[in-house]
Formats: structure tokens, C-alpha cells, sequence
């Protein structure tokens, strides 16, 4: 990877490449992205270690240039995480992910666990300053450290940090170029069995004064709550459910906005552009692609907003360990439940959740069954086909649009499932944490965590989605029909116009004629032509569907109108047969809650995953388990008299 692509642009200055570069080492849940948000703030990005599936996050400060390497437990794991931080270490990964200088990151309310970490890190015998962060919450629970009686024990400088209020931070900013010059060095006790006893020692004569029996009593009921197997995930879902109804009530005002600016732009444009194929290509495909892109912007932000701010306070570990046990019965681990909520919101930032499974095996299975949940592009079609259903039976319309949800949630699960047993052979890794203390949670953290995603996906993901929505308007747009023809008389002008119905612009299209092309395939499952070509449009976005629909049958995208829906459900095949049946409309259903029908989220899924041979299984998969369950369904409905 070019350094270009991974330290951004100030990276390019000559002055920033003599400033040393730094790499943050530690273990999940002692701080460490806290502090180097503290450290870098906005003058950071997240990028890809080369050669690895693993993220970490650079950026730059007044004294260096920083790596936040990924958290793991040991250097000796067989982890992804582990591996990329022992080759980064050894220079495997390019200069632009070779530190010259590495930060300790230690938690100082629990010392003891970050300490074998440490041995491994300083055993390296590169330059080392360590970072005793969380201080505060340490001396909130009576806990005394020495830093001088540390430092004389790891042989490198001690800095007590709180990278939350910031303290510290600029102390130890001042001794990276200090320790650059430096190399670490331990007593002679380092081996694998002397470790515990070289921690022992540490702790006895680091904190001289051991804390009061009772300093966390409340912290420990609170554990007792969040972990009960019953109470815990009462709790859990009373929590994520907050979290699920937070994105969906305050995601909508600014998605309204983005789309009202992106339709005022588009109007715009239309205006002062003279017509032809170039104002269409802007207008329709180019702005109305990246308002179908940024327009999952506030869902992503919000997400991550809550995610980071359920992380600092350390619940999210608490709610892992009680998912652990229901999850793991179908090989997906415990941090699964993150993405698999914010999947009923969207996929896209389900699947970009998944970071937070540290196995790469089940962030796969994570990956790949997370767009089986019911997004929202999946309601308007929802409440089309359950109306056309159940019109005047709304009890049983409720039951059903639940049963959707119930549906989508046992196909994600019997898919990991089975993905586990064959493709991604293995049970999900068993959790290993020890849970981090609580604290407040810090809102310039969630703040710095929901720019950095939210910058990730515009500029990783935007410019695949937009290619792709950009060829699926040329499809659907061109060839353009014939005129209709018309007769003239001998001074050429017009004196009559042909009788002929005019020809319908989408089934003219290639997008139209696919439609027509593809529709044996369909047609097992009680569809026309015309329901093939929505199907097909809405691999863009699900809720096309129903516009395609709209312009199909009723002549206008106008789906507010409910005489334009009304049309919908009272369309008719070439044949004058009703388009809707009982059985066509419930297949559908089925096929929608069921299949894979985001070209974004493909996109996705392939960064994600590390391929787009991932994503090609993911659309197959779900595209032909949506086709046969759709098809039992037109069987069933048909033979009960639909």
C-alpha cells in the first residue's frame, strides 16, 4: 500500500517524514483508539494493513506519526489481529507500517492483565514508552500506582494518561522523540515461566497499598444485572432496542434533508443544463447516485455514535458475554449481535460493524447472513405486498409483516449455521475478555469514531456504489423507443398520428428487455415480465421496487398517491390477467424478505470480506434460497386456492 493511501496527505510533506513513527500497542478494552483520537483527532483516517484483512487507524500529531494497531491479547495468538501486529513490529508490512517508537497502552484498573502483553512487546528490544492510561479510573478505585517503580521495572518511561480528559496526553506526546533514541530493556525473568512472577513482583511493588475490599461494590451489581442469563438479555434488548428505535427516529430528518438537497441540486441542474444524454447521465444517474449513497450517511453515524459510546462505558462486553451463549449454538460469537441489530436498520453499516468480531472465520459468518435481516429499503415493499394481501384484514396483516422479520431473522441463522459446518468449518471461537471497568463515556471519542467511519464510507464505498448505480440508470435508460410514426401530406405538414399505443420507455430499455430476457426464470414463481423488471431494478436498492412498479403500470413514480398504489394492485399482465394473485404477491414477499438485493451492499461485502469471491457466494446464496422459498410458496398458496 502506497503511503499515499495510508497516512493521508500531510504524510507528503518533507518535514513530517523526520518525525518518528509511532505505533499503539495493547490489549481491546484499555483505551487505546481513545487515546489516539487524543492524540490526532481529526488528522486521522482508517486504512488497510497491506497484505491483511486488518484495519488500523494513522493519522499525524505535532511530534509524529501515529499507528493505532489493532487490540489484541498476545503477540503468540494465531489471530489475524496478533499476526498483523507481529509483522508490523518486525518491518513485514512496508515502511509506512514500521514504527520507530512503540506506545505501551496499559489499563491501569487492571494492570496485572496488560502486563503480560507488555513482556511480549518489550522482549522485542525496540524503543518503548508506556502508557498508564485510565489513571482516573484507577484512582477512583483506590489504586496507588508508582509510575517511577513501574518505569524501573519495565525499563522505559511511564506516563500516566486519561486519554478521555486528556491528561497526560501532551507529556507523553514530549517523549516520543526521547524514546526514539532509546531501547527498552527487562529483567532477566521474561521467559513463559517466569512471566507470572515477574508480574507478581510488579504489582507488589508498583502498588505498595492494595484498594479497599469493597472499592466496586456498585460496578459488581451491575455485573451481576448485565450478565444474569435471564435479566441479561431482558436488559440487552431493552438496550439495543433503544438503539434500533434511536436510528430509525433520528435518522430520518437528516436523510429527508440529504435527499431534499440532493433533489434541489437535481432540480437545479435540470434547469440550466440543456437536454440530451449528458443532463440525463448528471441529473438522474450521477446526482440521484450519490443521494442513493450519502443518504445511508446518517444511519451509519448514528450507529457508530451509540456503538462508541456503549464501548467506552464497557456494557457492550457485558452484552457480548450474554449473547455468547444463544449465538454460539449457530457458530456466531457473541460480538455478532451488533451487526446483526444494526442489520434491521441497513446492511451497509451491519456488515461494516462486523470489525468488531475479533476471529476472522466468524466475522465472515457475520458478513455474509447480516443482509438476511429486514432492512428499511425492505418496508415500502413490505407494506405494498402485505396491502395487496390483507387489505381489509389488518390483524392478520400485522402477523405477517412480523412473521417477515421472524423469517429473515431464522434464514440468517440456520445460514451461519450451515457456513460453519462446511465453508467456514469450526464453532465460534470462545470469547475471552476480561471485562473492562466502567466509566463515562467519552463524546469527543464517539464523535472522532463516527467521522472517521462515516469519511471510510463516502470514500470507499461511494465511488463502487455510484459506478454501479451510474450502469444501472444507462440500462434502464437507453435504447430510447422509436417515435411513434406519423402521416403527412404533400406540404409536410402533420394531419394525422398513428392509433398505436405508444411504446412503454422501461420495457424497450436493456434493463427492460433483461426483464423480459430473464423472466423464465420467474415465471415458476407466478411472475410476468413486468414484475421481473422490478425485481430486477431493485438490485439496486430494494425500495426501487415499488417506483418501478409505479412507472410500469401507473405512469408515474408518484408512490404517495394512493390511487397511483391503488393502480399497482389493480394492474394487469399482457394477458388481462390480474399481475397480483394471491400467490404471486405472497412469492414475492417471500422473495424480498429473502434475497439479496443491494448492488451497494455487495460492494460492501467484498471489502469487507477481502474479495468479491465472498460477495458472489453472498449473492448466490441468498438469491437462490429467496428463489426456492418463493417458489414453495407460489406452490402452496396456489394449491390452497391463491
Amino acid at each position: 500500500m502506497e503511503r499515499s493511501k495510508s497516512c493521508g496527505d500531510a504524510d507528503h510533506n518533507p518535514a513530517n517524514m523526520a518525525r518518528p513513527v509511532v505505533a499503539l500497542v495493547g490489549q481491546p478494552n484499555v483505551g487505546k483508539t481513545t487515546l489516539f483520537n487524543a492524540l490526532c483527532g481529526l488528522r486521522s483516517q482508517t486504512a488497510n494493513i497491506p497484505g491483511t484483512t486488518v484495519d488500523a487507524r494513522t493519522g499525524t500529531c505535532s511530534d509524529a506519526r501515529v499507528i493505532d494497531l489493532p487490540g489484541t491479547w498476545g503477540l503468540d495468538l494465531n489471530q489475524p489481529e496478533a499476526e498483523a501486529v507481529r509483522d508490523c513490529l518486525g518491518g513485514h508490512r512496508g515502511a509506512t507500517f514500521t514504527p520507530d517508537v512503540l506506545v505501551i497502552v496499559l489499563d491501569a484498573a487492571n494492570l496485572a492483565r496488560s502486563l503480560h502483553l507488555a513482556v511480549q512487546v518489550l522482549s522485542s528490544g525496540m524503543p518503548c514508552v508506556a502508557a498508564l492510561n485510565m489513571i482516573d479510573v484507577a484512582q477512583r478505585r483506590g489504586l496507588q500506582i508508582d509510575p517511577s517503580k513501574l518505569a524501573s521495572w519495565l525499563g522505559c518511561e511511564v506516563i500516566p494518561t486519561s486519554a478521555r480528559s486528556r491528561q497526560g496526553v501532551d507529556e507523553l506526546r514530549a517523549t516520543f522523540s526521547r524514546a526514539k533514541e532509546s531501547t527498552a530493556t527487562l529483567p532477566d525473568s521474561t521467559d513463559p515461566s517466569g512471566t507470572s512472577d515477574w508480574v507478581d513482583g510488579v504489582i507488589r511493588e508498583s502498588i505498595p497499598t492494595p484498594p479497599p475490599a469493597d472499592q466496586d461494590r456498585f460496578g459488581d451489581r451491575l455485573d451481576a444485572a448485565f450478565t444474569h442469563p435471564l435479566l441479561g438479555i431482558v436488559i440487552f434488548l431493552a438496550v439495543m432496542g433503544g438503539v434500533f428505535w434511536t436510528i430509525f427516529e433520528f435518522a430520518g430528518i437528516p436523510m429527508d434533508l440529504i435527499e431534499l438537497i440532493f433533489g434541489h441540486v437535481g432540480g437545479w441542474l435540470a434547469a440550466v443544463l440543456p437536454d440530451g444524454a449528458v443532463k440525463d447521465l448528471i441529473v438522474d444517474g450521477i446526482v440521484g447516485g450519490l443521494a442513493g449513497t450519502v443518504v445511508f450517511l446518517p444511519q451509519i453515524l448514528i450507529l457508530f455514535f451509540l456503538i462508541s459510546l456503549l464501548e467506552d462505558t464497557g456494557y457492550l462486553a457485558r452484552a457480548a458475554f450474554v449473547m455468547d451463549r444463544v449465538l454460539r449454538k449457530f457458530g456466531l460469537p457473541g460480538q455478532a449481535f451488533v451487526p446483526m441489530l444494526s442489520a434491521h436498520a441497513c446492511a451497509i453499516p451491519a456488515i461494516m460493524s462486523a470489525r468488531l468480531v475479533p476471529d476472522r472465520r466468524d466475522r465472515l459468518a457475520v458478513i455474509l447472513v447480516a443482509p438476511f435481516l429486514s432492512c428499511a429499503a425492505r418496508l415500502p415493499v413490505y407494506v405494498l405486498l402485505i396491502g395487496i394481501l390483507f387489505a381489509e384484514q389488518p390483524v392478520l396483516a400485522g402477523l405477517v409483516f412480523v412473521g417477515a422479520y421472524v423469517l429473515a431473522i431464522m434464514a440468517a441463522l440456520l445460514s451461519a449455521l450451515l457456513a460453519r459446518r462446511t465453508l467456514i468449518k469450526g464453532a465460534a471461537r470462545p470469547m475471552v475478555l476480561e471485562l473492562p471497568a466502567y466509566q463515562w463515556p467519552s463524546l469527543r471519542s464517539a464523535i472522532l469514531t463516527c467521522w472517521d467511519r462515516g469519511w471510510l464510507f463516502i470514500r470507499k464505498a461511494g465511488t463502487v456504489i455510484l459506478g454501479m448505480v451510474i450502469v444501472l440508470w444507462w440500462l434502464s435508460t437507453y435504447p430510447k423507443p422509436p417515435e411513434p410514426v406519423q402521416a403527412t401530406n404533400t406540404d409536410t405538414s402533420i394531419v394525422a398520428q398513428d392509433d398505436a399505443a405508444p411504446i412503454n420507455p422501461m420495457a424497450w430499455s436493456f434493463a427492460g428487455r433483461i426483464g423480459q430476457g430473464v423472466q423464465p426464470i420467474f415465471e415458476p414463481l407466478g411472475w410476468d415480465w413486468q414484475l421481473s423488471v422490478g425485481v430486477m431494478t431493485s438490485f439496486a436498492a430494494r425500495e426501487v421496487f415499488v417506483s418501478t412498479m409505479a412507472v410500469l403500470v401507473a405512469g408515474g413514480d408518484d408512490t404517495d398517491d394512493p390511487q397511483v398504489l391503488k393502480r399497482i394492485a389493480t394492474a394487469r399482465r399482457d394477458d388481462g390477467q390480474p399481475m397480483f394473485t394471491a400467490a404471486s404477491a405472497a412469492s414475492l414477499l417471500v422473495f424480498f424478505v429473502l434475497a439479496m438485493q443491494c448492488l451497494p451492499t455487495l460492494a460492501v461485502t467484498a471489502r469487507e470480506a477481502g474479495g468479491w469471491k465472498w460477495a458472489a457466494l453472498q449473492f448466490g446464496w441468498m438469491s437462490g434460497v429467496a428463489w426456492f422459498a418463493a417458489w414453495i410458496t407460489w406452490l402452496i398458496v396456489t394449491w390452497s386456492g391463491g
